[in-house]
């Protein structure tokens, strides 16, 4: 991903920009399916949960998919020329250094949780995340503020994405997973441990 290029069957294809990788995840227990390895995870900015279709969600999919009717014609919405100029809009919004500071106790406190005041977390957490979650969680923030009319990040756009950013870059620990933890809920403990500046 970070290379810009794909390999497949032994040719080598370079990736023009906009560049894009969006990748599924199937459950584990299924045939064929095999965890990356974390520093492949990591390169994913998110990891964004879509849960089942609502039952008149599924009737739509149903109706359409079941009426032997041509799919409908997929067109674009933007241009790339227009994808890039949106992402210079997004290096535009500004980022207080409390806003900056945030984001890296945040990062910090799923790796030294005892050290940023949260004792409770002490021990649940195998592997925290890396620089690259900061990185990306500002980008993402500045993204999200764009999207929201805004020139500048707010605490609400940091934490409105910390799921997203965090539950696929921090491992819990045995004991974390023997009470029952999972990732949304040591992030939760964490947003509620570090003060919003």
């Amino acid at each position: 991903m970070q290379e810009r290029q794909g390999t497949i069957g032994g040719t080598t294809y370079l990736l023009e920009e906009p560049f894009l990788v969006l990748a599924t995840q199937n459950p584990i227990e299924q045939e064929g399916t095999y965890p990356l390895p974390e520093a492949q995870v990591d390169r994913f900015l998110m990891k964004v949960r879509v849960g089942y279709p609502s039952k008149e969600e599924e009737r739509k999919v149903l109706d359409r998919m079941a009426s032997g009717q041509p799919m409908p014609e997929v067109r674009h919405v933007a241009t790339p020329k227009q994808i890039m100029e949106a992402r210079r809009g997004v290096d535009q919004i500004f980022v207080d250094d409390k806003i900056r500071d945030y984001i890296v106790d945040l990062v910090h406190a799923t790796r030294e949780p005892k050290a940023a005041g949260i004792g409770s977390l002490d021990g649940m957490i195998e592997v925290g995340a890396s620089p690259r979650a900061s990185i990306g969680w500002m980008r993402a923030s500045k993204a999200h503020a764009l999207l929201q009319g805004r020139t500048y990040v707010t605490p609400h756009d940091v934490k409105s994405l910390a799921g997203d950013i965090l539950r696929h870059r921090i491992a819990l620990s045995f004991e974390a997973e023997a009470e029952g933890k999972d990732p949304d809920m040591i992030i939760g403990e964490i947003l509620d441990g570090i003060l919003v500046p």
